[in-house]
């Protein structure tokens, strides 16, 4: 299974379009090659290099910028600022949304994880990635991910 997207490769800079000194809409995504047999993907975005500071004030170790479930596996593109068909979850900041990259301290690395599952997720809207890692566990057929990092840029 692949994911990749238009708007940059795997570890590059992703474009200040997509952040939140930008539109902060969220980039294109193509997904290729899901395995037969899949009844659904699982799409999460996460911060792992978020600062202490937060961790404290969110009591959490990853800082989530996009969960979505039960995703239709026929899906190969997901627009520029679209939510595929499929469930919102919850990202750390408490929105059913794609939250843009915006690090307050340093260039973080942002990991999109795209999982195709064997089951639909019995999970309500608004459930929290670590919720639906829990209901997917032992469920996933295989998984993709792209990376990609970003610092703001100093203002004057």
């Amino acid at each position: 299974m692949k994911l990749i997207s238009p708007a940059f490769k795997n570890g590059e800079i992703i474009p200040s379009k997509y952040t939140c000194d930008g539109e902060g809409v969220s980039p294109p995504l193509v997904i290729a090659d899901v395995p037969a047999g899949a009844k659904s993907l699982v799409l999460i975005m996460d911060d792992p290099d978020i600062p202490e500071a937060a961790k404290k004030s969110f009591n959490v170790e990853v800082w989530d910028h996009w969960v979505m479930f039960n995703i239709p596996p026929t899906i190969t593109e997901i627009a520029e600022g679209k939510n595929p068909a499929g469930v919102l979850g919850k990202n750390t900041r408490g929105d059913f949304a794609y939250g843009g990259p915006c690090p307050p301290d340093r260039e973080h690395r942002y990991f999109f994880k795209l999982y195709a599952l064997d089951i639909m997720l019995n999970l309500p809207g608004g459930s929290t990635k670590t919720e639906v890692e829990k209901a997917m566990n032992g469920h996933a057929l295989e998984t993709a991910e792209l990376m990609c990092r970003y610092a703001r840029q100093a203002r004057p």
